[in-house]
This record gives structure tokens, sequence and C-alpha cells, in this order.
């Protein structure tokens, strides 16, 4: 049994790895395919996942049913999700990729907030301080001048964090429950699709070859990461696997800074290392053993 579980720790570790390459290339093709309106640009993203996940269905001969007793949280999986995707697309237009990704990325803390009155996971201390100096750290990233053009980008980013964070949160509450993996990609996606669609249907904004090429690619990112993402955490819990998802801002920065030109400013970098720093202490710290827990 314990060799099981440390199976499914290892293959919920590579695929959180997994998962943050797939989102890091969602958001370079996304900041790739230019100026596009931030919902068509989420609409072309999902119709992606959308196709993929249906595929998953197909061939695995899934029947598309989702239990009675999961639907509220299918429902909020995906209301979270897509209004946090929504908006971390809206930051990586106006911000750059790397500083985008990294408030994504407060999502782990986020979660420690929401479990307790989703999964009724009380925090310890060494929790809740960490949390509070991520909150911090974030604060060196969004740098709030007082003006709005630079504020309302970045607490969007702020705020994908939170929709990512109560999203994953059900994406583990469904899957203690033992849901299907493709059912929830699916549901996700179609949910976002048919968001986006009206803006689409009466504000659609001609694109050309490459820049629908861009889309189809990050939708494909966007694919690998969901697909990656839900089946780590259906492996693990999230303590073990959050701060290896912090590698999603090391890919997007290279990326950022080798086909972009963009580097990161210098307090952006100092709220980078607080908010990796405490959840580094903070994955190292919940994964000792209760008997070397003790002894500090």
């Amino acid at each position: 049994m314990k060799e099981m579980n440390g199976d499914n720790r290892v293959k919920g570790i590579l695929c959180i790895i997994l998962a943050a390459f797939g989102f890091s290339l969602m958001t370079f093709f996304v900041r790739l395919s230019g100026d596009l309106p931030t919902m068509q640009k989420a609409f072309f993203r999902n119709i992606v996942a959308l196709c993929v996940a249906s595929f998953a269905l197909i061939k695995n001969k899934t029947p598309l049913y989702i239990k009675k007793g999961n639907r509220l949280d299918i429902f909020m999986r995906c209301l979270f999700g897509t209004s946090g995707l929504i908006a971390n697309f809206y930051a990586i237009d106006k911000i750059g990729i790397a500083d985008a990704n990294m408030l994504n990325k407060l999502s782990p803390f986020f979660a420690i907030i929401l479990s307790v009155f989703i999964l009724k996971e009380l925090p310890n201390k060494r929790d809740i301080v960490a949390t509070v100096v991520a909150f911090i750290g974030a604060l060196f990233i969004i740098r709030p001048t007082g003006v709005m053009s630079e504020m309302i980008p970045a607490l969007a980013g702020l705020y994908g964090g939170f929709g990512a964070g109560t999203a994953y949160v059900f994406v583990r509450k469904l899957g203690k429950k033992g849901e299907n993996t493709a059912i929830i990609v699916f549901c996700f996606s179609l949910f976002s699709c048919l968001i986006a669609l009206p803006y689409l249907i009466f504000f659609y904004h001609p694109m050309t070859g490459q820049q629908l090429l861009y889309l189809m690619l990050a939708g494909m990112g966007a694919s690998l990461g969901q697909f990656a993402i839900t089946t780590a955490y259906k492996c693990a819990p999230a303590k073990e696997l959050s701060v290896f998802d912090y590698t999603q801002v090391l890919f997007a920065a290279i990326l950022g800074i080798v086909f972009l030109g963009e580097y990161p400013v210098t307090l952006s970098i100092l709220g980078y290392a607080i908010i990796i720093g405490v959840a580094v202490y903070r994955w190292w710290w919940v994964n000792r053993s209760p008997k070397k827990r003790a002894t500090l």
C-alpha cells in the first residue's frame, strides 16, 4: 500500500510539472496571438480543450453522466475556473507573462483559505502565516500606485489566482468522489465556450492565419495542462504538489525573456522570491514526518 501511495505521489509530481509546462505554453501563445479581445482568446483556447476532452470520452466510451451529488461541485469548478481564466488572460495582455503567471500561482494560498469552507480543512498557524506572507509578496508584483490603468490588470491577475485556487479545491473534492477526469475537463471547457460564445458572435474580431494558429497552440497547451493538473490532484493532495506548480513561473519567465524580451523588474523578482520561498517552506514543513516536526 505504501509503495502504491509513493507511486501516486511521484505520478502526481510529474503531472503537476507537466501541467505547469502546458499552462506556460498557453500563456505564451495567448500573448503571441496579439491584439484580440480577451473573450475571443478564451473561446478558442477552450474549444481546443473541448475537442480533446470529447475525443477522450469517445475513445474510452465514457458516458457523459454526472452523478447527482457532483453536479454543484462541477458547476462551481466551471464558474470559478472560467472567471479566473478570463481574468488571467486579461492580465497576460496587459502585464508581463511572468508577472501574470506569478499572480495566478497564488492559487494554492487561496486554496488554503477556501478549503476551510469547501472541504472543512482547518489550516494550522504556519499555513496562516504562509498565506499572509505570500500576499505581501504579491504586493511587490502588483505595486499599487493608485493609477487605475496599472492596478486593474494586476488585480485581474490576482483574481485569476483566486479563481484557479477555488476551482482546484473543487477538482480535489470531485477527485475524492471519484469523478472522471475527462468529464471534469469537458464540462469546464464547454462551460467556458458557452460563456464566451455570445461575445464572439456579436464582437468577433477578424484574425490572421497566424493568430488562429497561436490560439490553437494555446488551446493545446491548455489541454495538456488541464488533463495533467486534474490527474495530479486526483493522485495526491495539494499539500504534496503545490510547490511544483511554481515551475510554471520559471517556464513562463524563460519564454518571456527568450522570445518576448520581457525582463521582470526588481520588485517583481523580489515578489517571486517571497511567494516561492514561502511555498517551498510550507511544502517542506507539511511533508516532514510528524515525529520530525515534533522535534522542531
